[in-house]
């Protein structure tokens, strides 16, 4: 496999999603939940999801899918989540009053979101196919 632009390989597509209203340590725990699943089982999870921020993994993830398809002519059956990572973007700072007129700070973060989808077998997938073999 050869490495194309920016460290991804030929069978590997991502999309990222930037300044998300929400702060990372939230949005990691969405992303624990789809890492490494293929993409079918990934888009159920989200979907079914009560995290609010799940609907914009959601929607990063059906755009690396989308980059997938057209961009790259992968089969949309053999994706599944090889990476997916957020990071912290900039955080609006607000004051809210506080008592004796002193001011107490209000933190709004935002965070981004990057998905390496890959084409091929899941990890679990190539782990029990090769314990069938060795059986």
């Amino acid at each position: 496999m050869t490495t194309t632009r920016y460290g991804i390989k030929e069978n590997q597509v991502r999309a990222f999603n930037k300044m998300i209203r929400v702060s990372h340590q939230k949005l990691n725990l969405v992303c624990d939940m789809v890492r490494g699943l293929p993409v079918a089982r990934a888009v159920d999870v989200l979907k079914f999801s009560k995290k609010r921020v799940s609907g914009e993994v959601l929607k990063t993830l059906l755009s690396a899918v989308a980059n997938a398809e057209h961009n790259k002519n992968l089969s949309v059956d053999t994706l599944f989540v090889k990476e997916i990572w957020c990071g912290k973007a900039l955080t609006m700072k607000r004051i809210m009053p506080g008592p004796r007129g002193s001011a107490r700070p209000i933190l709004k973060p935002f965070s981004n979101l990057t998905i390496v989808l890959e084409s091929g077998a899941a990890p679990s997938e190539k782990k029990a196919a090769k314990k069938e073999t060795t059986k």
